[in-house]
């Protein structure tokens, strides 16, 4: 049903090459000439053209200018700087840490009237509390090999989830039961997580709905993702984080988002699954 979120990526900086190798034929210029020309090895020519290697905005004005089409940079820089922001490498994200990344969402999440969020593997993070916070960063940390700033992300990470409990906003949110069940941090914390989640799914600007292990599918479990209003998704992967603008991307993210909700048990039947998985931890 969903199309690779790693292929729209990739799909996006194709087209920037594309653009350009196709300036170059227009222009008559080989990979030399035009690398000559801009001063610089051929083989940087040949890798922009198939899409190896991004180009930076002076690269682009180089091409650009090199191929007697000035005129068009400031457009393929524009698509370039898009397709660049759709793959973030999560160690690239975290080079200096988790605090940045936090802070520097807390725009979009002010913002956004209509959350829809799909979970398949972990609390999503405007859930979750100090000690399940703590836990899954440090786990992050110590995967990625990124600095250890966790006590400053978690507090980051807790302070923009107050758009939960302040202002006007709306969660919709879908939990594979499994998510109740993994242990990201010790047992003590995984309890308070879970009674959490009893207590905020009373909010009424909170509609949590739990997909059961049993339950007859329609849509496969998939990566986790985030949809703020109608404008962007955010999808979850162990490298990157990949975000969706287009339209139709967005749209069928939707309709999954739709198409998955209609499998998962709410109200009574939720906080059923949420009490057997506190039953579980003694």
């Amino acid at each position: 049903m969903t199309s690779s979120p790693l292929s729209s990526a990739q799909a996006a900086r194709q087209a920037v090459a594309m653009r350009l190798h196709g300036l170059m034929r227009d222009a008559g210029l080989s990979g030399h000439e035009l690398a000559v020309r801009c001063g610089w090895h051929r083989a940087k020519s040949s890798r922009i053209a198939r899409g190896i290697t991004p180009p930076s905005d002076a690269d682009i004005r180089a091409w650009c200018s090199a191929c007697g089409a000035g005129d068009q940079a400031g457009d393929i820089i524009a698509a370039s700087r898009n397709a660049a922001s759709m793959y973030l490498e999560w160690k690239q994200i975290h080079k200096d840490g988790m605090r940045r990344v936090h802070e520097k969402t807390v725009p979009l999440y002010q913002r956004t009237h209509s959350f829809r969020v799909y979970a398949s593997n972990l609390v999503p993070g405007m859930l979750q509390t100090t000690g399940y916070a703590t836990g899954l960063l440090k786990s992050i940390t110590t995967f990625q090999g990124t600095p250890d700033d966790v006590a400053d992300a978690v507090r980051a990470r807790l302070d923009r989830s107050r758009v939960v409990r302040e202002g006007d906003h709306r969660f919709a949110l879908l939990l594979e039961e499994t998510v109740l069940h993994y242990r990201v941090c010790d047992d003590e914390a995984m309890s308070e997580q879970l009674r959490y989640l009893l207590t905020v799914m009373r909010r009424p600007n909170v509609a949590l709905g739990i997909i059961p292990r049993t339950a007859r599918r329609k849509v496969w479990p998939l990566e986790a993702f985030y949809a703020f209003d109608d404008r962007q998704v955010a999808v979850e992967t162990l490298t990157a984080e990949i975000n969706l603008t287009a339209p139709g991307e967005i749209s069928t993210y939707l309709r999954a988002f739709a198409e998955l909700s209609q499998t998962a048990v709410r109200g009574e039947s939720a906080r059923g699954l949420i009490n057997d998985a506190l039953a579980t931890l003694g």
